[in-house]
């Protein structure tokens, strides 16, 4: 008997390397086709890139030239941030709300694949797509404003915008369980916008009401942009508080909105 084990070892050892391959060929392939899907759809990337982008060259460059390189850098951060937000929140709950109405989120369900490969490959795009927003403000920020910055400054913001759009990834995974495809777009607006106001994205904390400085910590983005501002000099916020504060928010968000998910399995 144990000659025979011993002979179907390696059999046995050979089934589980191809069963792992057919697995992680199944992430990768739902992953390609998700970011595929949003690249191809220019409503979804167009308004993620132009935004940011647009806002940071009206206000930070052209306006801010008189103000200083200060300020190019505190608004490249605040842009950052409100830049990473949209593919988390939009990528996530518009489309998960209409692939739920529609039925494809049953449909995917049936298929012979991992369950967590829809949400990876929606993940993953949520990231590719940050990555992008920070890059083209890297650029603008150092190309037409000059901001001086190290390349240890833009590596940390980078990084802070690829996986601070975590968070927002899980909260907009969240909403698109509660919501209706059609209603979710003006929802999610009225959600991403006040956040973004009220975390001091457009106008710094020390500007807005005493009573909004207080309250600004319940939003995951105030955090997220403490970390930016943190990445390029400006604020010497603890790191590692900021950092679990996020996950926290990210867990309570999936927990959430996964429990909400397998109603509809």
């Amino acid at each position: 008997m144990n000659t025979v084990s011993l002979s179907a070892a390696p059999e046995v050892a050979a089934s589980v390397r191809m069963s792992a391959r057919r697995v992680a060929g199944a992430y990768l392939a739902e992953a390609r086709s998700e970011c595929v899907r949003y690249l191809r759809n220019p409503s979804f990337m167009l308004p993620i890139m132009l935004f940011p982008s647009l806002f940071y060259l009206l206000f930070g460059i052209v306006m801010g030239k008189s103000e200083g390189a200060d300020v190019a850098r505190y608004l490249l951060a605040s842009y950052g941030v409100f830049g990473v937000m949209s593919p988390g929140l939009f990528g996530f709950g518009v489309s998960l709300a209409l692939e739920r109405d529609g039925g494809l989120l049953t449909y995917k369900r049936a298929l012979p694949m991992p369950p967590g490969a829809y949400l990876l490959g929606k993940m993953l795009m949520a990231i590719l797509a940050a990555a992008a927003v920070i890059l083209l403000l890297l650029a603008m920020g150092v190309g037409l404003a000059h901001v001086p910055l190290t390349a240890r400054q833009a590596g940390l913001l980078l990084l802070t915008g690829t996986l601070g759009v975590l968070p927002f990834c899980a909260l907009g995974m969240l909403i698109g369980t509660l919501l209706k495809g059609q209603g979710a777009p003006g929802m999610l607006n009225l959600v991403y916008l006040p956040m973004s106001f009220l975390s001091g994205l457009w106008v710094p904390l020390n500007q807005l009401p005493k009573v909004l400085q207080q309250i600004a910590p319940i939003w995951p983005s105030y955090h997220l942009h403490q970390l930016g501002l943190a990445a390029l000099g400006l604020d010497q916020a603890d790191v590692a508080e900021q950092v679990g504060i996020l996950a926290g928010f990210t867990v309570l968000f999936f927990v959430i909105a996964a429990r909400r998910l397998r109603r509809y399995g």
